[in-house]
């Protein structure tokens, strides 16, 4: 059986780590529309700019990372997020080091949530975009964030003595899109899914040369569905709930 999550009802802050800009409205933005619908606050954090991304080589490349933090942040309104913070490591070489885990401990500390959404560390041989190089660093480095530097109160003791952050515990961890072998979780995301597609048409930069955008998010979200048990036309996205207490 797959881990229950807390209710919604207990959760008052949501925390999404990601590597890049368009990283949490491939793997969730149908979840969090579902969250922020019911009243629960949403922040993300970014790792990296995306200033490796694009696919125009005449483009100028010194532009690229402050239009894909716009892109970013017109695509977490449309879901219902207004609060994404960027962290500004290089694109492309992101290590989970002490220097980003202290970040994430930062941020973690000052949403103070008790859900959050972290990418998986593992690399997954059946679908290789899962498996950027940055993706499993973002995972390790947030998932070492979460257990234990944020809540160690000794770990990174400038956050508390001179920033004033205080420990803090999140109570779960969704791991976006699961991990092989573990039991998975299941969000209907039927009734939200034209909204994630609207999150994934603002990267423009990224997307817009995807004439079936809808046909190729929607065909794998409509496996997850079946994989889920739920009824024929559903969609869904799909994680691996822990418990983090």
């Amino acid at each position: 059986m797959p881990a229950q999550p807390l209710p919604d009802a207990e959760i008052e802050r949501v925390l999404v780590i990601t590597a890049h800009p368009d990283d949490v409205d491939f793997g969730s933005a149908g979840t969090i529309a579902t969250f922020t619908d019911a009243g629960i606050e949403v922040v993300y954090c970014i790792c990296t700019d995306g200033d490796a991304g694009g696919y125009d080589l005449e483009f100028p490349r010194d532009q690229i990372a402050a239009i894909r933090r716009a892109e970013q942040i017109e695509a977490a309104k449309r879901v219902g997020v207004h609060d994404v913070r960027f962290l500004g490591y290089p694109d492309g070489r992101l290590e989970a080091s002490f220097e980003l885990r202290r970040d994430i401990s930062r941020v973690i500390r000052q949403v103070q949530p008790q859900r959050a959404l972290v990418p998986s560390p593992e690399r997954d041989y059946t679908r290789v975009g899962r498996s950027h190089p940055d993706h499993r660093a973002a995972g390790h480095a947030a998932l070492d964030a979460i257990y234990p530097d944020a809540r160690n109160p000794f770990a990174y003791p400038e956050l508390r003595l001179d920033e004033g952050l205080d420990a803090w515990i999140v109570k779960e961890t969704w791991v976006m899109g699961g991990v092989d072998g573990h039991d998975l979780h299941y969000i209907d995301v039927t009734d939200t899914f034209d909204r994630k597609i609207s999150a994934l048409k603002a990267h423009e930069s990224q997307t817009a040369h995807m004439d079936n955008l809808e046909e190729f998010v929607g065909r794998w979200l409509t496996a997850n569905a079946e994989a889920a048990g739920f009824p024929v036309g559903r969609k869904a996205e799909s994680f691996l709930v822990m418990a983090t207490p």
